[in-house]
Parts: C-alpha cells; structure tokens; sequence
C-alpha cells in the first residue's frame, strides 16, 4: 500500500492510513467507470450540451432520461398545455427519451413542461436539466420558458484569474441587496453593489441562491432546477453581464451550489420525475434529510454523478464563475449527515459513519472544477473537521482548495454571550483563531450569513440590541454602543488577520447592518421589510455605521497592501492574561490588541524585533468611531535591555483600553 502524503504530514493519521488509501483507490475506480479508456471527467461531465432543449439549425431537439417514464410528451403555451401527438417523445436506450421538432414548434419565451406517464399514474414536470424556470405572478405556477434570444451575451472577459493571497470575500445575495422592499435583480446588484464591493477591497463575491428554487425564503437552498439561474432576479443575460462586469474590476464570482440535497417539490423538482421515488434520490430511510425537509441524492449511482458533475462544469462554462461553495458537506460525508455527532478525535472521521459515495463524488467534483478551470477556487461548507478535505486529491485528499473555519462564529457568539468582558483571554482569543490545520487553508470569519437570519444575531446585534435603534448617531454614543463598536472592530481585525487562506463578509455585516434577515412569509405578511440592506445608513457620515464601514475598508485595504499575505507566518509576540492584551507579528506588521475594558496602559512594553515601528491601522481613530486617544503621527523607536533576549528590545506603547492597532516596521 503506498503511503500518501496526507499521512505522512499528520501523524495521528497513521492508524486509518487503510481507510484514507481505501477511498483514494475507491475514487480512481469509479472514475476509470466513468469516463473509461479515452475520456477526461470533462468529456464526460457534458451532460448539459446532450439533455434539456436545444436550438438547431433547422428547428428543435429535446432530451430528457426517466427511465420508468412509459410515456413522455412536451407540453406549453405551443400546444394549450395539451397531450398532443406531435409532442410526444420516443424512448431510446438506457432510459433516455427525444423529441425533434421543426423551427416553427416553438418560440423564445414560451413556456412548456413534460407530461410524465408511468404505470399507475402521471404527473406534470419542469424539465431537470431546463436552463430557465419562470414562476407566474399570479398564478405562482412554474414553468420552464424556452431561451433563444436574438441577442446573446458575448463575454469580453473570458479568461479571468482570481487574487487569492488571500481570498476576500463578500458574501451576498442579489435579492435582498437592494435598500427597498422588494426582491432586487441582477442588473441593480450590478449597478448598485459590485461597485461598493470594488470600494470596499474584496476580491471576491460569492452570491447565494442562484439556482432555481421555488421558496425565495430558503436563501436557496432548497433547489428544484440544477441548471436555470433564478429567473426572480432577472435574465441569463443579466446574470453574464454582472459576473463579466465583477471580473473587469478585478473581483472573482463564485456561487453557492447545492449539491447536499433537492427540494421535496414532485411538479417543481426532481422528487418523483419519473414516478419513483429513488431515480436520483436514495430510497427508503435514507431517503429523507431528517433535519432539513429534504431529499438526499444517491451519489452511488453513475447517473446522478453525471447529473451533479455536468452541472458543476455548466455553471463554469456557461456563465464564467470562478468556483464553488459546496454547501451542506458535513451532510454528505456522513451517514449520520452528521447530526448528534461531537467529532471529538480523529476516529470520528473514519468509523463507517461515512458515505463512500459521496466522498467519492466531492472528490471527482474538485478533479473536474479545477480540470475545467485550473484557477477555480472550491470551498467546502464543512463543520467536522474531516482532515484532508482541503487536501489535493493527489495527496489523498478529498480536493477543496479550502474549508470554511466554521468553529470561529460559534466562538465568538459562545464568547459574547457567557463570557464577562473582564474574563475575555486575549490569548486564548487568538489560539482559537489559529488552532487550524496548518496544511489546509482555510476561510475564516467572525459572522456570515446564518448569524444574520432571524432567530439568531448578528454580532453587532447581540453587542448593542436595542440601542442601535436611538444611539448610533455621532456623539449620541451610550457605553454600550461605545463597547459594541470598539469590540465590533477588533473581532473583525484579528479574525482578518489571522487567516491562513481567506477572509469572508456577509453583505452589511461590515458596517454592523442592525435587525435579522426576515425574507417575506405568511408569518410577517409576505413584507420585505427585513430582507433588504439598508445601504442609506452607511453612507450617512452622521452615523456610527458609516463609520464601521469606513474601518473595514481601512482593514482590507492594509491587507491587500501586504505582499503574500498567507506566506507571512503568525508568531505571537506578546500574551499577558492579566491584563488581556495580546500581539503578534505577521511580515513586518505588528498588531496589538487589548480587550481590556477597563484599563489603558502608558508606556506599555511590548518584546519585539527591533526597529522603528508607525501606527497604519488604529480601531480607536475617530474616523472609525473611536475616540481618538492614539496620536499616530508618532513614530515608536524600539529600547535595548540588557536582560532581553537575544534580537528582542521593548517597545512602549500607549494602549486605550477595548482598542487595538496595527504598526509597521519601517
């Protein structure tokens, strides 16, 4: 058996090298079935250009595969949505059903579904591999709409390379990016956002919800149609038009993708397509997800890694996005979905309690992104901490270029709401934050997208509460929105600089956007009240949170401004628990925080390398809310002592309690 370099690298690895070569080989095996003597996985994963509606020369053709379907016809506006004999398809092999039909047949935007029979019953059905999926405003009936516009987007940026030293990315989602209420589109994300995002320094977004699912509040995560780009938001053409217009400023585009699980829906989704309830889903037990109402995919059968893995490289290759956040790993790589599992020691990660299947499938997936695209970024959604999944494939490992560091927002929730602010360790703050794997890069952040839905709390949230309502106004401050804006600043500055891969936001999280995200539902009156951001807040001058937003902006900025951020190691320099101060150096940046609300220290000493140090980042300068107590025009000369070791001299600061700054070495 030959030892792969995962193993090798972690020795507490060694006693399941059996087990880790064993899925490695599974991997190769099921690939070689795949694809077979002459195929790459991307010759393979070209089920998209075969399945659903395209336009010919001379008319029309259709696939679809439903192999216990008895009988198959085209329905639409076309035809009255009737069961016509000049619509019906003919079954080919293997479950595969065709259909052509002369250019007259059908027209752009039309609208058209399958009328499925089988043996004992029938059933309307959206097409699963349509690219486009409408729902009737009044109706609130789906459909899929036939796409063949005169006028297609022609990409000016066709190959785009993201900067990922390191990744900083801006979570969002088009919907909800607009100030009014309503559901906002492509072209206003486009017009509106990206350009405060270019401002705001981040590298890359990462939009949610972008494939076709019928319950807007599921933040898209129930998906019913694979390979269609919600329609709510606006057109194909729109979608293309803002990615290549992301990518001109420099910022790459990745997407959420749903591959954990699929909507219940039987006439939306893909729940009973072809009468049965196991055609792309487990049967029996497992079929279900028992926390998320939900259908789990059988990644053991080669028709469904052909389904996934041709969407995988469709959104690539149609639409020019940079990668993926799988969503829902930790579902997928365990039996369990990992549900009542603590996952305290390594043989949590290999005691038959994982999908072999799916391991399997996340493998072939990462293989093929970066096969179609070798600058793809692919981010795992992973709460366990499986080791190698941000390992390359190679190595053994499952292949992500990086793990979301999900432990890091239940620290910091855990930590505001039981810890007293004199019992905060700033050394214990900073281990948590760098207790990850060190040969697996990773995204961390302090808060995304779930700490905002309602029922939980943004961080800015559960620091003020009710205040941000009548006190975020300049010089209107209370000592507890005071605490709330100096802490909100230094849990985002050393979770950002902390990192060993990237950084990532939830769109208004950086200016501490106040309220939940509530998307609209019978319970609040189908109101989009809180399912917007209020944009007007942060460019207000008067308020604290245009303040937020102005030191997030200095935050990014001074880590862009840093050469090979993620090469730069981390050394902690200085840990005093009695006085909750910590610093450490990263390059030739020194940062010093103190999470002492209480005391400020003068003439502070501080062991470092010698030199000449200058203030470039301070959470206490007025412009970012704070009071201004740090005079940073002043240059700090390191002082020699003899009882110092050796290549280390004091340097003395002047620290304002609750604050934290960042000096150069010049």
């Amino acid at each position: 058996m030959v030892k792969l370099p995962i193993v090798e690298s972690d020795p507490y690895l060694e006693p399941f090298a059996r087990a880790i070569y064993g899925r490695y080989e599974y991997c190769a095996k099921v690939e070689k079935k795949l694809t077979g003597e002459n195929q790459t996985l991307s010759d393979f994963a070209t089920g998209y250009l075969y399945f659903g509606l395209h336009r010919l020369t001379d008319g029309w053709i259709f696939r679809e595969w439903a192999p216990n379907a008895t009988a198959i016809f085209l329905i639409g506006d076309f035809n009255n949505w009737q069961r016509h004999p000049d619509y019906q398809m003919k079954k080919l092999q293997n479950g595969i059903w065709e259909i052509r039909l002369p250019d007259f047949a059908m027209t752009h935007s039309q609208l058209y579904k399958l009328l499925v029979e089988w043996e004992g019953g029938s059933g309307e059905r959206i097409p699963a591999w349509a690219r486009r999926v409408v729902q009737d405003e009044q109706t609130k009936i789906f459909s899929a709409q036939v796409w063949n516009p005169i006028q297609q987007y022609n990409f000016k940026h066709k190959k785009f390379v993201p900067k990922t030293d390191p990744l900083l990315i801006y979570e969002c989602h088009i919907g909800m990016s607009s100030s009014e209420e309503k559901v906002a589109t492509y072209e206003e994300f486009r017009r509106n956002v990206l350009p405060r995002v270019a401002r705001a320094g981040y590298n890359c977004i990462q939009i949610m919800a972008i494939q076709e699912h019928p319950y807007y509040g599921s933040f898209g995560y129930h998906v019913s149609s694979f390979f269609a780009a919600s329609s709510r938001f606006g057109t194909p053409e729109e979608l293309k038009h803002l990615i290549d217009d992301a990518h001109e400023m420099g910022i790459a585009v990745i997407m959420d993708i749903v591959h954990s699980h699929a909507v219940k829906n039987e006439v939306e989704g893909l729940g009973r397509f072809d009468g049965t309830p196991y055609q792309y889903f487990h049967g029996g037990s497992r079929r279900e997800h028992p926390a998320w109402d939900s259908l789990c995919f059988d990644y053991g059968k080669p028709s469904v890694l052909h389904f996934l893995l041709s969407n995988c490289k469709f959104w690539l290759e149609e639409y020019k996005f940079d990668g993926f956040r799988f969503d829902g790993v930790t579902s997928m790589l365990y039996r369990s979905h990992g549900l009542g599992e603590d996952f305290s020691g390594y043989d949590s990660y290999f005691n038959l309690n994982q999908d072999g299947d799916a391991i399997c499938y996340l493998t072939l997936a990462n293989k093929l992104i970066h096969e179609v695209n070798p600058n793809a970024l692919s981010i795992a959604e992973e709460v366990s901490g499986m080791p190698g999944l941000a390992a390359k494939y190679e190595d053994g490992g499952i292949g992500f270029d990086y793990r979301m560091a999900m432990g890091i927002p239940d620290f910091w929730i855990k930590y505001i709401k039981e810890v007293k602010d004199e019992d905060w360790k700033a050394g214990h703050i900073f281990w948590e934050l760098t207790n990850i794997r060190a040969d697996e890069k990773t995204i961390s952040y302090a808060e995304s997208h779930d700490q905002a839905l309602v029922g939980d709390k943004t961080i800015i949230f559960r620091l003020i509460d009710a205040e941000m309502y009548w006190h975020m106004q300049r010089g209107d401050n209370t000592m507890t929105v005071d605490r709330g804006i100096a802490l909100h600043k230094m849990i985002r500055l050393i979770t950002a600089t902390t990192i060993n891969g990237g950084y990532l936001n939830f769109m208004g999280n950086e200016f501490g956007h106040p309220e939940w995200i509530d998307f609209p539902r019978e319970g609040n009156g189908w109101s989009h009240k809180y399912a917007r951001r209020q944009w007007e807040l942060v460019d207000n001058e008067n308020y604290l949170y245009h303040s937020l937003g102005e030191f997030d902006r200095a935050m990014i900025s001074l880590i862009n401004a840093q050469n090979e951020f993620n090469a730069q190691s981390i050394d902690k320099v200085w840990d005093m628990e009695g006085d909750q101060l910590v610093a450490y150096r990263r390059g030739d940046l020194l940062f010093v925080f103190n999470f002492n609300g209480r005391k400020s220290f003068v003439d502070y000493g501080i062991l470092t390398e010698p030199g000449e140090y200058k203030v470039v980042l301070n959470t206490d300068n007025p412009a970012f809310g704070g009071f201004g107590l740090v005079d940073e025009s002043i240059s700090h000369l390191t002082i020699s002592d003899k009882f110092a070791p050796a290549g280390r001299e004091w340097l003395k600061l002047y620290i304002p309690a609750r604050s934290a700054q960042v000096l150069q070495k010049l």
